[in-house]
């Protein structure tokens, strides 16, 4: 079967026509989804795009969070739909409570706009599948509120429990608390990551491939499922 995946687009979505082409360029049928539809189309996935929803006012994501599209995408998470928020995405995922923790400003407060190396530390996800256990990969980091954080019970719950699935490799971009680059829901369908794969799937248009098999890797699961 073909794997249908949501992309949500948000006013001030920047990235929503570069995840529905990852999508498409990993096998699967990317389905728009209006903020302000409740309408989820029957689709197998969901990506929260990045960009700046709401031209991030108030704090970002907060106001994204309210729209009409995330009650549903709430409510068909908690069934077990897959979701993957990025960037502006996890922010949202945060504020919707969907995932623990908080996205700060950078510890320098500058924007940061660069290829990173991240290791692969839970393939056991329904969007790291495709990689092996303590991969480094090169994707595309590109935000100004990109520090992750949380309170020491909330870390020590996620270290223990294996929810952390990707890491910085050093130096640490932009403070996240212990290089924390991504991390996904108890259940493992919700993930939220900072860099973005979908930057990194063509080599004429990117740093290689490497972020390809997260959307790879929904196929895999999706299909399976």
């Amino acid at each position: 079967m073909t794997v249908k995946v949501g992309i949500v687009t948000f006013p001030g979505s920047l990235d929503d026509v570069d995840a529905s082409r990852a999508v498409a360029r990993a096998g699967g049928t990317a389905v728009p989804l209006w903020h302000a539809e409740r309408d989820l189309r029957g689709v197998d996935a969901v990506i929260l795009p990045g960009g700046f929803s709401y031209g991030d006012y108030l704090r970002c994501g907060a106001i994204a969070r309210f729209a009409p599209v995330m009650a549903e995408i709430v409510a068909a998470a908690g069934a077990g739909l897959p979701v993957l928020g990025i960037c502006n995405g996890f922010q949202i995922l945060c504020e919707a409570h969907m995932l623990p923790g908080a996205l700060t400003r950078n510890e320098n407060l500058r924007f940061v706009n660069k290829d990173v190396r991240i290791t692969i530390t839970n393939n056991k996800t329904r969007w790291t599948a495709r990689y092996a256990a303590a991969e480094e990969i090169t994707i595309v980091l590109k935000s100004g509120v990109g520090a992750y954080m949380a309170d020491p019970a909330t870390l020590a719950e996620l270290e223990a429990s294996g929810r952390v699935i990707a890491r910085y490799a050093e130096p640490n971009p932009n403070g996240s608390v212990g290089g924390i680059a991504g991390i996904a829901s108890p259940e493992g369908n919700v993930v939220g990551l900072m860099p973005h794969p979908e930057h990194a799937i063509d080599e004429l248009t990117g740093p290689g491939t490497d972020g390809l098999r997260f959307f790879a890797s929904i196929m895999t699961s999706a299909a399976a499922a």
